[in-house]
């Protein structure tokens, strides 16, 4: 009947009565026309996951992921994003960015099924259309140990001991004190901790202190990034002091002993780009094997050396930030002494080869 009288008012030329029915109630527009910005989406979630205690670098490694989004989309419209472009996205990463399968899989794609995927269970956009969108990886075939041999290991301390930068040919040294002093120090404290080269090289000088006989380095979110959350505290092995890392730090100025920012949220940012240089540093004097990864390698090592030597995973575990393996592995703490008695069992370098 509704329906009926407003045919009549309208053929009549009256258009100003509605239906009061719901049935035969037009719907009420939808808001589909209005933008939902990928970039504040981004925002909005890295600010969640933040908050929520994870993405501890602020989002550093998945920025570049969105920029990329965006620049191969040309716009910024998170409702106008179909599979069909993420797809498209993909292929463009592989062929022409010329990417790796796994980057493209496990921080591109990853990054991207993550934020749509939150998009949609926050009632941001009405699907997730990057639930689906995978890219396979070739499994990846060892040709060798994924850690230094001791012949390696040695090479590359051997250099860092060594190593004074060189001038230019206008007899100028554009290299940073702080990069001289990673390029030293870097390689022997990730030799005897395991830890990863950006944990190191954003070390401040008041994160290595002095308990009775032992010193002792704290690596902390505090001074930038720890991939595992929490802080780690490390007992220097005697080789470290040997060589001369607390004169080193006694010389030290106050802040981070490997970067010079003086801001702290760019800590992280700092750290990486001077861990990425001994990384090339390393490279370029053709000391790292293929299928290491330079900074990485020390990782697999310190697990090698210590189930050579029997010593305890779990403390290994602890010291390098990984987390335990069942439930009842996170019963108990991980000491200092019992980290000092691990560390004080790895063998000492023979570095005597370049003294003179």
């Amino acid at each position: 009947m509704q329906a009926l009288k407003r045919s009549i008012e309208r053929d009549a030329g009256d258009y100003s009565g509605q239906p009061s029915d719901p049935l035969v109630k037009p719907p009420a527009p939808e808001d589909s026309a209005v933008p939902v910005k990928l970039s504040q989406l981004w925002i909005d979630y890295l600010s969640g996951r933040v908050q929520a205690g994870f993405i501890k670098d602020g989002g550093r490694r998945q920025e570049p992921v969105i920029r990329s989004l965006r620049g191969f989309l040309k716009h910024d419209d998170a409702r106008q994003v179909t599979k069909k472009d993420l797809l498209g996205w993909r292929d463009h990463l592989m062929t022409e960015v010329k990417l790796a399968a796994k980057t493209v899989s496990d921080i591109y794609l990853s990054t991207a099924r993550s934020l749509f995927a939150w998009a949609h269970e926050n009632e941001r956009l009405p699907e997730n259309v990057a639930g689906k969108v995978r890219q396979p990886k070739p499994r990846k075939v060892d040709g060798r140990e994924k850690g230094y041999t001791d012949a390696e290991a040695v090479a590359v301390l051997r250099a860092s001991r060594s190593h004074v930068p060189r001038p230019n040919q206008f007899d100028y040294v554009r290299e940073t004190a702080h990069t001289t002093a990673a390029k030293r120090w870097a390689p022997i404290l990730a030799a005897f901790s395991g830890a990863r080269i950006s944990e190191i090289t954003q070390l401040r000088k008041e994160d290595v202190r002095n308990e009775g006989e032992r010193w002792i380095a704290r690596i902390t979110p505090d001074a930038g990034s720890v991939k595992s959350g929490g802080y780690r505290d490390i007992p220097l092995h005697q080789q470290i002091i040997d060589q001369g890392f607390i004169e080193f730090l006694d010389a030290a100025n106050e802040g981070p002993l490997f970067h010079g920012s003086k801001d702290p949220a760019k800590f992280a940012s700092a750290a990486q780009g001077i861990s990425d240089e001994v990384a090339k540093w390393l490279h370029s004097l053709k000391l790292v094997p293929v299928g290491v990864r330079p900074n990485y390698g020390w990782r697999h090592r310190l697990k090698t050396q210590a189930l050579d030597l029997g010593l305890t995973m779990r403390v290994i575990d602890a010291m390098q930030g990984h987390s335990g393996r069942t439930a009842g592995e996170n019963y108990g703490d991980v000491t200092i002494i019992a980290r000092a008695r691990v560390i004080n069992a790895l063998p000492f370098y023979d570095l005597t080869e370049r003294e003179n």
